[in-house]
């Protein structure tokens, strides 16, 4: 028997999937934020163990690791990169500042600048400038270059990023500055803006470059501890690791540019939700992930969830590579309780996995929305916790909601816990109305597929207030995104900027480069030891219509062998702008019958397809009724009564459950709220109906 783990490190909770066959097995443990590869070690030896096998001969058998992290949004939310200079061309220093004039919120007058990766005394400049056509205008000055490289040397820089002007057409200059950093500050992270994003506009580049640079050397570091680690245990292939585009790749591709890794854990919940969404027939979806430490939206239409490249705000810098759209508040698990004001709010803090919710007995002292669910009789504190491996505890419980009932003008501990579970609800759905309200789509049309560790738990209740009629469990919903991983294909998704008039296109360039991406794209899947013909690839590009700031991006070529270009031929021109004006009209309702549009890049998604965890399932009632295991006093939105418990093992295809109802599965719990059924699918996994 060989084995694909999919693994997505959490606030809270490192998830696994094992696939063996068409059976997958499920395994959750705390994260170790101290180093986050002892976790994912100990998870693995967990499997290990599940299988009867010692960790050495279990590795041995893994066909493949893939690998979902957050180190990289940890790294921007706690604000602990790299300390990180920049290298600029001369009157551009305070590029990086001016953000293209973009603000969150304009209408909040209180709102702070986003803190500044590079501080001013860290962004430096040299004499140097190339012009949009690639030609050389002033060389590059070395000797100011060598100075600059002194005074944040001074400044003990462990990173530093480099972008000059119009460097992706011509890279001449920022290849020679790369050589003289590495001479001159040594050990120094360097990121070159060509090599992570060599396509226009400067603000985007130079964002971009200066993410990377900080976010570099944790993300780098981490992947090879855990390498490290891996090998030692016996780990014979290459660790696959999760990108934000909803692929998987090496990790010595991703050492070229690990901002890449950037949201990469929910972007295989999303992957992992259009597979399965295709599969059962809803192939339009609301996603939603509520974890331990957040909870995360986003869309899948027509079966799927396509990645944008482009204007990507995450945690208020802009990222340009392609990323799967995820929207994320601070609403988990985790999510600490609070009376602010007078007012009571949960999250964005999180108790995170040390010390954790009350609940947890490890030292937590604020309550959270896990206690608020003990407090409500929803979570159990009779069987074992995240798979047995701990029990929930109400010691601390009550006296820290009573502390919030106070401070809200009362003594009902119970209720307090009870206003606690409808904010953060409330506060989910508004999210959710958010997100669709800004894409033109109303969530009554859509099916919602609820995954993570609680999302199970307020699935119904969030649909019900968005007028969704249908939600999607899955069997494996705990560690959906880890499983999302192993649904994920290796891919290389790169462009390159191309700027020209529809009219008056340069045949020859572009040939150029789209066989550069190919070439580049066919190193790193032969290193990988892909066949080269089982290498599929999408030619893409992007227009937009003259005096525009966005571009649409659409598959010009799609499914070709790599390398094949015989598409560009007399009929390009012609095809290019039909194919756009229709992508126009589809996602704005209208186009500019007289104005030809421009290319602005080109762009190559190549990808090898691999076996996909089984997904499917259909309703066929067969009229068995489950039992409840226990009642417990519980409130699920209708005051505290005697709710019916039943166990997920217990509950075969076709059996129904009413409402209302809790099911406990191994690692989390599906609440079947009053006005609704749980019905469980051929596939084993659940599916919850609105009544009426």
């Amino acid at each position: 028997m060989n084995y694909r783990v999919g693994i997505d490190i959490g606030g809270t909770f490192t998830d696994f999937a094992l696939l063996k066959g068409n059976e997958v097995v499920l395994h959750k443990n705390l994260s170790t934020p101290e180093d986050r590869s002892l976790g994912v070690m100990e998870g693995l030896g967990k499997l290990a163990e599940k299988e009867g096998l010692p960790l050495p001969e279990f590795l041995r058998r893994c066909e493949a690791i893939v690998h979902g992290t957050t180190v990289a949004d940890n790294t921007l939310i706690e604000m602990n990169g790299a300390l990180t200079g920049l290298i600029t061309t001369e009157g551009f220093r305070d590029e990086i500042e001016y953000r293209r004039g973009y603000k969150e919120d304009i209408w909040d007058v209180r709102l702070e600048a986003p803190q500044q990766i590079t501080p001013r005394r860290r962004r430096l400049t040299v004499p140097e400038r190339v012009l949009h056509d690639g030609s050389i205008h002033k060389e590059l000055d070395e000797a100011a270059l060598r100075e600059a490289c002194r005074k944040l040397r001074l400044q003990n820089v462990e990173a530093v990023a480099i972008s000059f002007l119009f460097s992706f057409v011509n890279p001449e200059h920022e290849r020679r500055a790369k050589e003289i950093v590495q001479q001159e500050i040594q050990n120094a992270y360097v990121s070159a803006s060509h090599e992570v994003l060599p396509r226009a506009p400067e603000y985007d580049r130079t964002s971009t470059t200066v993410v990377n640079a900080y976010v570099g050397p944790r993300v780098t570091g981490y992947l090879e501890r855990l390498v490290q680690r891996l090998g030692e245990g016996g780990y014979r292939n290459q660790l696959m690791v999760m990108q934000a585009s909803g692929g998987v790749m090496t990790k010595d591709y991703i050492d070229g540019a690990p901002i890449r890794v950037l949201a990469s854990g929910p972007a295989g919940g999303v992957v992992g939700s259009a597979h399965a969404g295709r599969a059962k027939g809803c192939p339009d979806l609301l996603c939603v992930d509520m974890g331990g430490t957040s909870y995360d939206m986003a869309l899948v239409l027509n079966g799927e969830a396509p990645a944008e490249a482009g204007w990507n705000m995450h945690h208020r810098y802009l990222v340009g590579v392609p990323m799967v759209k995820v929207e994320t508040l601070g609403a988990g698990g985790g999510s600490i309780c609070h009376v602010n004001n007078g007012a009571l709010e949960v999250g964005p803090r999180s108790a995170g996995s040390e010390p954790g919710p009350i609940c947890y007995g490890r030292g937590g002292t604020e309550p959270t929305v896990t206690d608020a669910l003990v407090m409500l009789g929803i979570l159990s504190t009779e069987e074992g916790f995240a798979g047995g491996s701990f029990r929930l505890s109400r010691g601390g419980v009550e006296e820290a909601f009573r502390k919030i009932a106070q401070d809200l003008g009362h003594d009902d501990a119970e209720r307090a816990a009870f206003d606690c579970w409808r904010v953060v609800n409330a506060h989910m759905s508004q999210g959710v109305r958010r997100t669709t309200a800004g894409k033109g789509i109303d969530p009554k049309d859509l099916v919602m597929l609820a995954y993570g560790g609680n999302g199970p738990a307020f699935a119904a209740i969030q649909a019900e207030d968005l007028g969704i009629t249908r939600v999607l469990v899955p069997k494996a919903s705990p560690t959906f995104s880890a499983l999302g991983t192993l649904v994920a294909n290796p891919t290389i998704d790169e462009e390159r900027s191309y700027i020209a008039p529809a009219s008056a296109l340069d045949m020859t360039r572009i040939r150029k480069l789209w066989t550069e991406l190919s070439d580049r794209a066919a190193r790193y899947f032969t290193a990988a030891q892909f066949r080269a013909e089982d290498i599929r690839a999408d030619y893409r590009l992007n227009m937009r219509y003259p005096g525009q700031n966005f571009s649409l991006s659409f598959d010009f070529a799609a499914g070709s062998p790599l390398g094949d270009l015989g598409f560009i031929d007399e009929t390009f021109a012609a095809h290019a702008i039909a194919l756009f004006n229709a992508r126009y009209l589809a996602e704005y309702g209208h186009i500019r019958e007289h104005e030809v549009p421009e290319i602005s890049g080109l762009r190559l998604a190549a990808h090898v397809e691999t076996p996909s965890p089984p997904a499917g399932g259909e309703l066929v009632p067969t009229g068995a009724q489950a039992q409840p295991i226990r009642h417990r006093r519980a409130n699920l939105g209708a005051g505290f009564e005697e709710i019916p418990v039943y166990r997920g093992a217990d509950l075969a295809p076709g059996m129904e459950v009413g409402s209302p109802a809790i099911i406990e599965e191994t690692f989390t719990t599906i609440v079947v709220y009053p006005g609704w059924r749980a019905q469980v699918d051929s596939a084993g996994d659940y599916q919850l109906l609105k009544c009426g």
